[in-house]
């Protein structure tokens, strides 16, 4: 078993935690405040720290202790109450859900798993319930019963893993464009095109492109969250995952370079035919794209995050937590939509009929 890090405030003994309002350690027994670089040297003896090495070939008195533990899974005790808390070995940080105290998880954040670089949650959760409220409002077929049954008390802060990669593109990119034009001559309708070999070639650098390393979080639906400004990001502090859940990463850097290149390549493409103005149409007949000079740093991106179930279906709402964006589909109450269509369809028919007869009573006037 590992044990939980808690930051306790040394004026009443209450655990703090990080305040996205003030970007301070607050007590919320005592209201007493620290600075985080009070609580520096802890990571400085972090870093020196080697991450858990739990073996799982042990007698059969451990795993007899452990034996509703499955793979994957870790057995922690909280430092605050005593009690055991299981949970997958790639959270870094939760919030004890017998004491409600917030928790480290000492080992998961130490040695090669230590992150670079947090972007610290700028918006509370009060702001993500708020970002809900209005992802509801106007949404005509949005069913009333999903409104009222969905608990937004739900909504949990996550430092999401992210890999933010470097690097500089190379491209010579080849297109086919077209110009075309019309006009009458006597009786018939003539038009000429003209074709064009357009050629474009130059190098574009590319800084902190995002890359979530979560096998549990959605690639679409975290991308669908950016951008995040990463002029923000600060040195990795363990007092800015206190009071949020934290993930570590489980998609190395590695395999996750394959998503970067596509999205550099991705890039450079549209930049490069955004230059090609003038044109009725223009296709890409060849395209080179050389990427050099590549790297990547390990960072903790904030994210407000509920996940609802609504007629055994599954729905998944977002919001960046240094921006306010907010994405999350939502379900179709096809009674509503149908009752609408017929409305306008009957209005619609009823207006045409008031036309036409005016123009009847009119033109017998």
């Amino acid at each position: 078993m590992a044990s939980l890090l808690e930051y306790k405030c040394p004026c009443c003994g209450g655990t703090i935690e990080f305040n996205s309002d003030l970007q301070k350690m607050k007590c919320p027994y005592c209201d007493t405040e620290f600075a985080l670089e009070t609580l520096a040297a802890y990571d400085e003896e972090l870093k020196g720290e080697k991450a858990d090495d739990i073996s799982w070939q042990t007698p059969d008195e451990t795993w007899a202790e452990n034996e509703y533990v499955a793979e994957g899974m870790k057995l922690y005790v909280c430092e605050s109450c005593g009690g055991e808390v299981v949970t997958e070995e790639t959270t870094a940080a939760m919030r004890c859900p017998w004491c409600d105290n917030p928790i480290v998880m000492k080992g998961n954040v130490a040695g090669s798993l230590l992150p670079d670089y947090v972007l610290p949650f700028k918006l509370d959760k009060e702001m993500a319930k708020e970002k809900l409220r209005s992802h509801f409002s106007g949404k005509k077929f949005l069913p009333a019963v999903f409104k009222d049954e969905n608990h937004i008390d739900e909504i949990k802060g996550i430092y999401v893993p992210f890999w933010l990669f470097d690097a500089d593109a190379e491209a010579d990119i080849r297109y086919r464009g077209t110009k075309t034009r019309s006009w009458i001559s006597g009786s018939y309708q003539c038009t000429e095109t003209s074709y064009y070999s357009l050629t474009r070639g130059g190098k574009i650098g590319f800084c902190d492109v995002p890359v979530d390393g979560s096998k549990k979080m959605a690639d679409d639906l975290m991308e669908s969250l950016e951008p995040f400004d990463c002029s923000e990001l600060v040195d990795f502090q363990t007092a800015y995952l206190s009071g949020y859940l934290a993930d570590k990463y489980d998609v190395p850097a590695d395999t996750s370079k394959e998503r970067a290149n596509a999205r550099v390549k991705k890039s450079v493409e549209e930049a490069f035919l955004s230059t090609t103005k003038g044109f009725s149409g223009v296709t890409t007949e060849s395209s080179s794209v050389k990427i050099d000079n590549g790297s990547a740093k390990y960072a903790l991106l904030p994210v407000w995050i509920l996940n609802t179930t609504w007629n055994g279906t599954k729905f998944i709402f977002a919001m960046n937590g240094q921006t306010g964006k907010f994405v999350g589909n939502l379900p179709l109450d096809k009674s509503a939509k149908n009752r609408y269509f017929w409305k306008r369809f009957f209005l619609t028919a009823v207006i045409s009929f008031l036309a036409i007869l005016a123009v009847w009573l009119i033109g017998g006037l």
